[in-house]
């Protein structure tokens, strides 16, 4: 499902109008223009890009029971007020970053576009409040507040999790961080708004979290169809260019997919075990 030159230049025009063109981290990851995320702010302006962000809404299975996601890029310096707006705009609850930042002068893989300490940081427009940070050996989760700085609503509460030791266009050593930010998120409530999912390019770790999480949630549903990965795949292919990236990342949604499924078994075994011995003890 490699996307021709020719291809691309037909079904990506908003992302290669030159206005948008310094919006891009990679001249080759580009969101279609019929699944692209647009912001309202400027939709109607082509001067500033018709409300242009390199972001695209993934989606596979019932909208009601199962989340749904924006896949993007990691934000550059130029682009981390539209990002926020985004994250406002849609209501988001969660952010999802497998990256981490990139402090060099190039920032090649991932801006710093939020606060890294407890404190407040803004963007224009916006204001980002870091209300708490917490990490364990393979996970950073902060609590975020969000809001237009003039703006008299409550801010937004988002979730940002970030996974930095996922290697660019590997693998994880094993599954574990992987399934623990499933089990943070899965329960959120679709209605709540889409979970942005990210990394460098917003495809390879991207298109694996969110084959992974799509798939998991899909079963526990009883969709059965999500066992056809390759389907899900192509389906997210569909939306963005290039979700999943290399055979590695393919086998390990299988591996993280499997190894979740049987720790619920033998969680399900386990409490079944202790019903019974309760019912034994209360005869």
């Amino acid at each position: 499902m490699r996307l021709r030159k020719d291809e691309m230049i037909v079904r990506c025009r908003v992302a290669l109008q030159d206005v948008n063109l310094n919006k891009n981290r990679y001249t080759d990851v580009l969101p279609f223009d019929n699944t692209r995320v647009i912001l309202n702010s400027t939709k109607d302006r082509a001067s500033l890009g018709n409300g242009y962000i390199n972001a695209s809404f993934i989606a596979a299975g019932p909208s009601e029971n199962v989340s749904q996601f924006i896949a993007t890029q990691g934000p550059l310096p130029n682009t981390f007020e539209d990002f926020w707006e985004m994250v406002i705009q849609y209501r988001c609850p969660a952010i999802v970053m497998l990256t981490t930042v990139d402090n060099s002068e190039m920032m090649r893989k991932c801006a710093n576009y939020f606060q890294a300490e407890n404190g407040i940081r803004e963007f224009g427009k916006i204001c980002i409040f870091t209300k708490s940070t917490k990490a364990n050996s393979s996970l950073v989760l902060r609590c975020l507040e969000v809001k237009y700085k003039e703006s008299k609503e409550p801010p937004l509460s988002v979730l940002h999790i970030q996974y930095p030791k996922w290697p660019d266009h590997g693998v994880p050593d094993d599954t574990v961080a992987v399934r623990e930010i499933f089990n943070r998120i899965h329960h959120v409530p679709p209605g709540l708004g889409p979970i942005i999912v990210h990394c460098s390019a917003g495809i390879g770790r991207t298109g694996a979290f969110c084959t992974i999480h799509n798939t998991i949630q899909r079963i526990l549903i009883g969709d059965m169809s999500a066992l056809d990965l390759l389907k899900t795949i192509s389906s997210f292919r569909s939306q963005r260019i290039g979700m999943v990236q290399t055979m590695e990342q393919f086998f390990f949604c299988y591996a993280a997919i499997v190894d979740e499924l049987e720790d619920l078994i033998l969680k399900s075994k386990s409490s079944q075990g202790v019903s019974k011995r309760v019912k034994k003890s209360d005869g």
